[in-house]
């Protein structure tokens, strides 16, 4: 989805240009087609005489929500809207966000539903924080919905939040490898047992909605969200969509918040795994038929399994916004395939249609969106909202039939039912069974690549650990995770979790061996062998979105380390953590085994128990990992799926070698076919570098120098300004659109040390036009400590900048004498500590 916390953002960025030659084909995937009526229009764009991004229903597969609707329930709703005032109604048809809302706010406002998104923390709580204080925010907000006063019909809330890989908001949960590494398992019955802990350590945290399963099929794996779709086969995904749906809420009719189940939300519907150039809230112009065989695959199953919730997809289709297509969303998803719950918005989703805003669209729920999730813009979206109803612009008829699915959805869920006996049970979150079966989902989707005889390595040898991610929870687990982009996160932020060193470090000494960590992979006395662990960074929606598939493209680190332990004659593991396939044929050809581990979360012996085999070097557990995306040959086979015309991956959809059956990888070729500068979009200096495709230009009279930064000899770069002179340095490149960025409350981090206080103005400038902002308070105090300052884009574009035109991320003008140093630059995703200074 995207409540996904994209923090409002509006219109997708561009992406650059790649040479044509580089991109693979871009049909989609051949899926068997869907059953329709005889006298359905033939897979085309637009059937004869229709407009574009309207669907004909009678082309679509049925399905139904068993047992949703039912007597008992029904009079129990209709009995109670009968009791209800219209701005009752009205407030069953919003949510906001826990950051934007006070529980005191529902006495005026009454709201059907709050939810927490990525990074909006609990009541008087840090937002990484156990489940006590997610409990009290929960019954703090419940209490005022609850409380007995004149005109006021109480009505239980739905607190919703993102758990996509576990209850991953909350401190202690277990949290489950991300879904591109479940679709690997080829395993529902996995899906169905995830689902359900999940939704047991979900209501132990007092909330009782988690927004998933994500049903994408991503065909473009430069999108950031890959990691979120099961597979790019619709298969794949089709077969676990009914599993999850099942775990989550358990079987319809027995599953409620007193038995450990929540409420799912199948998401994106619909079509956000076929975005053009792999474009996060971008346009998917596929076919009808190819929406249906490919993008709907898991919506049967889903709706059959009695889904509660779907979550209306932020992108379009043939250009048609989702959250305003009435096609979609009333005639096919609420007609054909018969869906009786309700369907939710993603974040300010709905002010994206052309002719709304985030305060003011009828037009989303005349299109058959029930409930609007309007985070920070929900009072006004009400106020504008009740305004439409009295007028009529929004039909009482589509008014009642929303909150009678919202209030159906409440009922099935046990929500008028005050027992909460999972909220607080003891044991729950972190439960070691819970532990179990994530350590047992890690070695399942393991997928080897490539091994030159050096796995199993023996638990009786002497072995490195290496790597940057080798000891480090919050790479292995992504993005999702305590925060939204799972950035900012230590080791002590996991006090139920194990490392990938700390689960390989304890095999290996029950074997009788031992396992040492070196980051750097340095060491005093040669191992036996090394297992080096490494992969991307942590990301979410937008800021995980790629302009090639190639690892680490310039300055090629995890590379640099394989190398030197080779050049050593150390036999080396290579252990990568990532959201999708991408193009390492380098790594792959300095390791003699590789192993593609995805996200794995919290469970890092998961790893242990498959690469690690007995004393005498039996496998303990055979790797069953198969691949369920195809994996690149080159970095620019951007769209790459089994099926498609010119299908020419390096490993193709179901590959996976094991111990019982082996095979052999031989040189592969290094020409990525993407040049590596286009990958690079946020980081502007680092390392005593301004890597490519930007440069450092300074006016006349600054004097630059190489030094030695926080962690690197000659890691940075002294800018020293003469007195009484005003000068500028600034670091350019391609011009840069960094609206969705802005509106996603990313910031501009600066590591640096002032060397000389300034004396006179010192303005901070990007994007185009505007005054800069004034950040002389930054530096007026010399010192020897490093400091890290956030700046909020938002913050640039209050003083006048155009930030869809950035084609300077940086530019400094002072007045000398100054001097500092600088370490790091970049646009980061943690907001905390951010400022505007002046």
């Amino acid at each position: 989805m995207k409540t996904d916390l994209v923090r409002g953002l509006l219109l997708a960025s561009a992406p650059l240009a790649i040479p044509v030659a580089v991109i693979a084909q871009t049909s989609p995937v051949v899926a068997p087609k869907a059953k329709a009526d005889s006298n359905a229009l033939a897979d085309s764009k637009a059937g004869p005489g229709s407009a574009v991004g309207v669907a004909h229903p009678t082309l679509w597969p049925k399905a139904q929500s068993p047992g949703l609707i039912d007597p008992r329930t029904e009079k129990f709703v209709t009995d109670l809207m009968a009791k209800m005032t219209l701005r009752e109604k009205v407030g069953q048809m919003i949510q906001g966000d826990i950051g934007a809302i006070t529980p005191e706010d529902l006495r005026k406002y009454p709201l059907g539903s709050v939810l927490a998104g990525g990074s909006s923390a609990p009541i008087g709580a840090k937002d990484r924080a156990p489940a006590p204080a997610w409990i009290a925010t929960a019954r703090a907000f419940n209490a005022v919905a609850m409380t007995a006063r004149p005109g006021h019909v109480a009505i239980p809330l739905m607190f919703g939040v993102d758990a996509v890989h576990g209850n991953n908001n909350v401190v202690g949960a277990t949290l489950f490898p991300h879904n591109s590494a479940l679709g690997a398992a080829h395993d529902p019955d996995l899906i169905r047992r995830i689902g359900a802990a999940t939704a047991q350590e979900t209501a132990a945290a007092g909330i009782d909605w988690a927004f998933g399963p994500t049903l994408a099929v991503p065909q473009d794996d430069r999108w950031g969200r890959t990691y979120e779709g099961y597979s790019e086969d619709p298969a794949i995904v089709r077969s676990y969509a009914g599993a999850m749906i099942e775990g989550l809420q358990g079987k319809m009719g027995t599953g409620t918040i007193q038995t450990g189940h929540v409420a799912a939300s199948a998401k994106h519907f619909l079509g956000d795994g076929g975005t053009k150039g792999g474009l996060d809230q971008g346009d998917a112009d596929v076919s009808e038929q190819t929406l249906i065989d490919v993008h709907a695959a898991g919506y049967p199953a889903a709706i059959d399994a009695g889904a509660l919730t779907v979550m209306a997809s932020f992108s379009s289709w043939q250009g048609q916004k989702m959250h305003g297509n009435k096609s979609l969303l009333t005639d096919v998803l609420k007609g054909r395939m018969g869906f009786d719950g309700f369907i939710v918005g993603d974040w300010n989703g709905h002010g994206q249609i052309p002719g709304c805003t985030n305060t003011d669209c009828p037009a989303t729920f005349n299109a058959g969106l029930d409930m609007a999730m309007a985070p920070d813009s929900w009072k006004g979206l009400f106020d504008t909202t009740l305004a439409a109803a009295e007028k009529g612009t929004i039909p009482m008829a589509r008014i009642d039939d929303a909150v009678r699915r919202i209030l159906r959805v409440k009922v099935k869920m046990g929500l008028f039912d005050a027992a909460r006996p999972y909220e607080s049970k003891p044991g729950t979150i972190g439960a070691p069974e819970h532990r179990a079966l994530a350590r047992e989902a890690v070695a399942k989707t393991l997928v080897l690549l490539k091994n030159q005889g050096v796995l199993p390595i023996k638990a009786s040898a002497n072995i490195l650990v290496a790597g940057d991610a080798a000891d480090d929870i919050g790479r292995q687990s992504g993005g999702w995770t305590l925060s939204w982009q799972g950035d900012g996160n230590t080791n002590a932020d996991f006090p139920n979790a194990q490392s990938i060193y700390a689960g390989i470090a304890a095999v290996m000494k029950a074997g009788g061996g031992s396992a040492t960590l070196s980051a750097d992979g340095s060491f005093t006395k040669k191992p036996d062998a090394a297992i080096v662990v490494f992969g991307e960074q942590p990301y979410a929606e937008m800021r995980g979105d790629l302009r090639t598939l190639e690892f680490q493209p310039g300055e090629k680190q995890a590379l640099a380390l394989l190398k030197t332990l080779k050049a050593a004659g150390i036999p080396t593991v290579s252990v990568f953590l990532s959201g999708r396939p991408m193009w390492v044929n380098p790594e792959l050809n300095a390791s003699d085994a590789f192993v593609g581990a995805w996200f794995p979360g919290t469970e890092g012996g998961g790893i242990a128990d498959v690469l690690i085999g007995t004393p005498d070097g039996t496998p303990r557990k055979d790797f069953a990992g198969r691949l369920s995306y195809s994996w690149p040959k080159t970095a620019g086979q951007f769209v790459l799926n089994k099926g498609q015309p010119g299908y020419d991956p390096l490993f193709a959809l179901g590959y996976g070698l094991s111990y019982a059956k082996g095979g052999s990888v031989g040189t592969l070729g290094e020409v990525s076919g993407v040049d590596a500068s286009l990958a690079n979009t946020s980081l502007f200096y680092s390392r005593g570098k301004v890597p490519a495709p930007f440069a450092l230009k300074a006016d006349a009279g600054i004097v630059q120098a190489p030094v030695d930064g926080p962690q690197t000899q000659e890691g940075a770069l002294s800018l020293t300004w003469p007195k009484q002179a005003t000068a500028t340095v600034r670091i350019a490149g391609p011009t840069l659109d960094l609206s969705r960025e802005t509106n996603a409350d990313l910031v501009l981090q600066l590591t640096y040390r002032v060397t000389q206080p300034a004396t006179g103005p010192v303005t901070l400038a990007m994007g185009s036009g505007g005054t800069g902002v004034t950040v002389t308070s930054l530096f007026k105090t010399a010192g020897t400590d490093w400091k890290t300052v956030r700046v909020t884009l938002k913050c640039f574009r209050s003083h006048g900048a155009d930030m869809t035109k950035v084609a300077a991320p940086f530019a400094m003008t002072a007045t000398g004498p100054l001097g500092f140093a600088l370490a790091d630059l970049r646009i980061a995703t943690d907001p905390a500590g951010a400022v505007c200074p002046d």
